[in-house]
This record gives structure tokens, sequence and C-alpha cells, in this order.
């Protein structure tokens, strides 16, 4: 059975499964992988604490469930929330937080960012290593610009592969992620919206208060940039 195959109104669901990951990602739109100012708004509150991973077991939970989730082929996960770290949406929610973001000056790409589009418009694709050779710099260079155009909602995760090291072969949860833009991973239709952006920045925040039940606009205004 595929991860989808499942209906039913998942809100408040138990994450505990690759599918019940799925499910509550699908349902909340939007949402960020961990904890974050804004009370039960996160993978990580929502996920069984026998299954989130401690660095101490074998059982990489969210960690590894989110591979199926991108896999799945209606999921976006990349760090394009203002936490600046990894989040969930559903291309619904995304394309109104890539048509507001792209409307603000300070989410221009710089050099070192028009260099990888340049190179995912020919190739379409590319890893960290090829960003490390693209710019010429180290890992923690490329990462920051890979992190930049995630903000920037032109760079998503296209594909995460597992990696098994060893003579057995054994998978401890590394894993290499490819890069691509969004128009390439969902098509330019499924981006397109008829909103505006200030009509796709309040359709966001209202439908991000309604889900967690906060009234809170300032913290998700710095959330959603």
């Amino acid at each position: 059975m595929s991860i989808g195959a499942h209906a039913g109104n998942p809100r408040g669901v138990t994450i505990n499964s690759a599918e019940t990951m799925y499910r509550a990602v699908k349902e909340a739109g939007i949402i960020p992988f961990f904890e974050n100012p804004v009370p039960g708004w996160s993978v990580e509150e929502k996920t069984d604490p026998s299954f989130w991973f401690d660095g101490d077991s074998d059982t990489l939970g969210p960690w590894d469930w989110k591979i199926w989730c991108l896999q799945a082929g209606d999921i976006v996960y990349g760090k394009f929330l203002g936490t600046g770290k990894a989040s969930f949406a559903t291309p619904r929610w995304y394309r109104e937080l890539r048509n507001w973001r792209r409307s603000l000056p300070k989410y221009l790409p710089d050099a070192a960012g028009r260099k990888i589009l340049d190179y995912l418009s020919e190739n379409g694709s590319i890893t960290i290593k090829q960003v490390r050779q693209l710019l010429g710099v180290k890992k923690s260079a490329a990462d920051a610009a890979i992190a930049r155009l995630m903000m920037q909602c032109r760079v998503v995760t296209g594909d995460i592969e597992r990696v098994y090291r060893g003579e057995d072969l054994h998978y401890n949860g590394w894993q290499v992620s490819t890069f691509c833009t969004p128009e390439d991973l969902f098509g330019d239709e499924d981006m397109h919206t008829s909103l505006s952006p200030s009509e796709s920045h309040e359709a966001l925040l209202s439908h991000i208060m309604e889900y967690c039940g906060t009234q809170d606009r300032k913290t998700l205004d710095k959330l959603i940039g």
C-alpha cells in the first residue's frame, strides 16, 4: 500500500510511521520539522517520543521517514521557513510562500546563488559536492549557499538517498540529498498562483493560524519571512 492510500482527517495524528508522518504533513499544509516558537506546529511535537531519534538507538524515525514523504511526489522538503531548519509543505501552500518570498528584494539570489541556478537550468539537479566544485568552496559554504536559495524559494530538495556503509552495508541514517528548482520538481503549473504576493502572505498566515489555533501573527510573520 502506498503512503497516500489512506483517507480521513489526520488532524492531531500521532506520528509513528512513514504513513502517519505523510498524513500529518498533508493535513498541516506547511510545517517545520523541529519544535519552534509556535506550540504544536512541528513534526517533532507530533511524533511519538519512542520514535524520536536521540542518538543512542537505531530508531531513525522521522529522519528516515522523510525520504518516503519526499518520494511520495507531492511533498516539498527544505529549509524554507524562518527557523532556518528543515520544513515540509504541500505544493498548494509552498507556492504561496514562494509567491510572497520572490516579491521581496531581500530574497534575491546573490552571485553564488545565480551561479547555482544557472547550473540547475542546464543540468536539472545538483549535490552539495557539485556545489563545492562549482563555487570552489568548503562544505559549510556550499551548505549555506543552498540554504539561502531554499529560503528564497528557488531551490528545494529533489531527492534523498540512503548511504549504506561497511562490509555489511549498514545504514545508520547517513543520507545524500540532491537539489533542484521547485518548478522542475512539480512543474510550472503547480507553482502558479492567481494571488498577489500580499494575498499569498495573508492566505498562508491565516491557514497556519487556523491550523495551530494561534493569533500570534508577529511570530508567524517572522517564520514566513
